[in-house]
């Protein structure tokens, strides 16, 4: 991927010239046109002049990658993507620009493949990849960026072995770090697909540039006798197809060149000299039928010495990776070994250019986000994938590797998106890495077709597929750890924050219930929760509902605020009030203010005194003396902040309760709602000769709530007839309050 650029660092294109760049590149190249004319055609003037870090032409470092793609039999999307990954540097939103040009299957193949190249450009320049965890890391990124669009693979493969081509042409030295990189995870990865052709290039120049004096001495090995070589197996060549011909057998026989770093691997994993090395002399035989191929083995079994512990027999056990092929190693007359492989034409384009080649993604038409639109593309998709995982265990087998991939696996859903999770992960772990809320419904799995339960430990490359309800919950089961549900630290959280959220919506139901209730019996509730919650100090109805429901914030505080306190005298205009007794007569309204007789009164509304009620007397702004009961909330707290305005009152005598005087009290009366319940409680009101000069009723959740502000001239009375009330059927409770 570019990064800095010869004459400068490219600016993405402003979005009010991507519509003309469309319009021109239309207008040059007609819809009929295929894809990939139209897609260098679209790219060449975002990249005129560009040079690659390595000093490349950008243009002509994607013409190389397409021309690589089509020799190994990438279709016209991955070749039209050699040129559009670089366009989206120069794009605002390439996705959306380069999908209205040519469909989202090529903008998503594009944007796919240019994310993965940024992330590995930012691997390779911390310079550390010699370090095994940062490989380890690059290597989980590729998986999960091929997992998403398998043909990303085939563009970056193609790609780097570009760009080592051109250092290779142009002698410049490579980068350490990417030469390592291309060697111990490219070269693998295309091994593991079976792009043979792609693997055996990039590893011998990965080679070249690491050692370059050990392939430098093994090239001169190889070239001393050359001629004698060539002359030789050419004379083998031309008489083993001849005899095979004679033998009824169309058989096609070639020389297989052999490459540098593959001698130098079994030099030094056999410690063998050069001379010791077998296949330095090697033909490949390619006939129509798998009975050709063994017909083709007898024969040259039976002109040949076979040294038997050198054949493999990968026809009727293939490689992981879907290779196909008979080896034999003979000796000749003169005692040295040749090396020769016999295959169908079909196992020798497989071995040349891979299962990776054969995906039948369509430009055109094509179902899901990678074009997989038939069973057959499905499950080409599912054996690549798989191959992937593979490739990833046969790092994780390397002394380097080791330890290092088996703290985790990778499954795959049934779309074949690979999912990576903890070592010994279950479905329900599965099912919360793909999505919570797959994770909340899932009841049951099934692991490659099979149910098994929910707490079965999952392995690499399997497939799970997810039973669900369609409304659903976690079991606390699964936070059990003695059970096994869940593994993946994730998943766990989720299903707490599940049950957290669950306690937290009980705890802000009971405390709005007490809220409400707490309006009701004030009178209040015409004032919004909202408000009342900022007025207390909340951001949220909810977050004061919470703190009442966990009884860490007391009603009283709420009273406080639906009940003002009276106005206080400002200090200049206070009355210093001496406190004696005496026993003079009761001003108007029956209490009597000790000391000074002509102070006026007036009862309390928060706690409406009545006698013979304990009361106290507070000193008010511009009100005289407001009577409350002595236990009254409001009273104690006003009395807190200036207990110097506190004065005692009483009373009136006897005589002047026997006037007639009466005084307003609210009684509060909790009871099942039914019909007739306020007609037969107003009743016994009447019976008892309690005036009732208001009444407040509401009903919640089959509970009915009432006020009733009655006249008594005697609290002790009152107490009588609240009994009475008590007794109504459905009455759960009467107070005066």
């Amino acid at each position: 991927m570019k990064s800095t650029l010869a004459a400068g660092t490219a600016q993405p294109l402003p979005a009010e010239s991507v519509p003309q760049l469309i319009a021109a590149t239309a207008h040059t190249l007609p819809e009929q046109v295929n894809a990939l004319a139209r897609a260098r055609a679209f790219a060449e003037p975002l990249m005129a002049g560009e040079m690659l870090d390595s000093g490349e032409n950008t243009l002509a470092h994607a013409d190389a990658v397409a021309a690589i793609l089509k020799g190994i039999g990438g279709s016209e999307a991955m070749q039209a993507a050699s040129y559009l990954v670089h366009a989206c540097i120069h794009l605002n939103k390439p996705e959306e620009v380069i999908a209205k040009a040519f469909g989202a299957n090529f903008a998503a193949l594009a944007v796919e493949t240019t994310k993965l190249m940024r992330v590995q450009q930012q691997a390779r320049s911390a310079e550390h990849l010699d370090d095994p965890a940062v490989q380890t890391e690059n290597v989980r990124k590729m998986l999960l960026a091929f997992s998403r669009d398998l043909r990303v693979v085939m563009l970056r493969l193609a790609s780097r072995l570009q760009t080592l081509r051109f250092h290779a042409a142009a002698k410049r030295p490579v980068p350490p770090s990417l030469a390592r990189e291309s060697l111990q995870v490219f070269a693998p990865l295309a091994n593991r697909l079976g792009i043979w052709q792609v693997k055996w290039e990039l590893e011998d120049l990965s080679f070249r540039f690491l050692e370059p004096d050990t392939y430098k001495e093994v090239a001169r090995l190889l070239d001393e006798k050359r001629g004698e070589r060539e002359v030789y197996m050419e004379h083998l060549r031309a008489r083993l197809e001849s005899d095979l011909r004679a033998r009824s057998i169309s058989a096609s026989v070639q020389g297989r060149p052999k490459h540098i770093y593959s001698i130098v691997k079994k030099m030094r994993g056999k410690s063998l000299n050069f001379d010791q090395v077998f296949d330095i002399r090697a033909l490949r035989v390619v006939v129509p039928s798998v009975k050709d191929c063994y017909a083709a083995l007898s024969w040259v079994h039976q002109q040949f010495k076979p040294i038997v512990e050198e054949f493999d027999d990968y026809i009727a056990k293939p490689k992981p990776n879907g290779y196909q092929s008979l080896h034999t190693i003979v000796r000749d007359d003169n005692g040295k070994p040749i090396e020769i492989q016999i295959r169908t034409q079909a196992m020798h384009e497989h071995a040349e250019h891979g299962v990776a080649a054969h995906w039948a993604y369509k430009e055109a038409g094509a179902k899901g986000y990678a074009g997989v639109s038939a069973s057959g593309d499905y499950d080409a998709k599912i054996a690549v994938l798989r191959q992937l995982l593979a490739w990833e265990r046969d790092l994780a087998g390397t002394a380097s590797q080791r330890g290092l991939f088996e703290d985790r696996i990778y499954v795959l859903t049934p779309d074949a998106a690979v999912v990576e999770l903890p070592q010994g992960a279950t479905p329900v772990d599965f099912a919360y890495a793909v999505h919570t809320s797959l994770g909340h419904r899932c009841r049951g799995a099934k692991v490659d077709g099979a149910m098994v339960p929910l707490n079965t430990p999952l392995q690499n490359g399997q497939t799970v597929e997810i039973s669900t309800v369609k409304e659903g919950r976690p079991s606390r089961d699964w936070l059990n750890a003695e059970l096994g549900y869940l593994t993946s630290h994730r998943a766990k959280a989720k299903v707490r924050a599940w049950f957290n959220a669950q306690a937290t919506h009980e705890t802000v139901a009971r405390g709005r219930e007490a809220v409400e209730k707490l309006l009701q019996r004030e009178g209040k509730t015409a004032v919004r929760l909202e408000d009342l919650a900022v007025q207390l100090g909340f951001k949220s109805a909810d977050a004061l509902f919470e703190v009442v429901g966990k009884d860490e914030f007391s009603l009283r505080n709420i009273e406080t605020v639906l009940r003002p306190p009276e106005p206080l005298l400002p200090p200049d205009d206070f009355l210093l009030l001496k406190k004696t007794r005496t026993n003079e007569s009761a001003p108007k309204g029956g209490v009597l203010v000790v000391g000074i007789d002509s102070l006026m009164t007036q009862l309390a509304k928060c706690c409406k005194p009545a006698p013979p009620d304990a009361i106290r007397g507070f000193v008010t702004r511009g009100k005289g003396v407001s009577v409350h009961r002595a236990d009254c909330s409001n009273f104690r707290e006003m009395a807190a902040r200036s207990m110097e305005r506190v004065i005692e009152v009483e009373w009136g005598t006897p005589k002047a309760a026997a006037s007639g005087a009466v005084y307003p009290v609210d009684v509060a009366v909790e009871a099942a709602d039914r019909q007739g319940l306020l007609r037969d409680i107003s009743e016994v009101f009447a019976r008892e000769k309690t005036n009732v000069i208001g009444v407040q009723t509401q009903s919640v959740k089959g509970t009915a709530w009432m006020t009733f502000t009655v006249e008594v001239a005697d609290s002790g009375r009152l107490n009588k007839v609240l009994a009475i009330v008590a007794g109504v059927t459905g009455v759960r409770s009467a107070r005066r309050r």
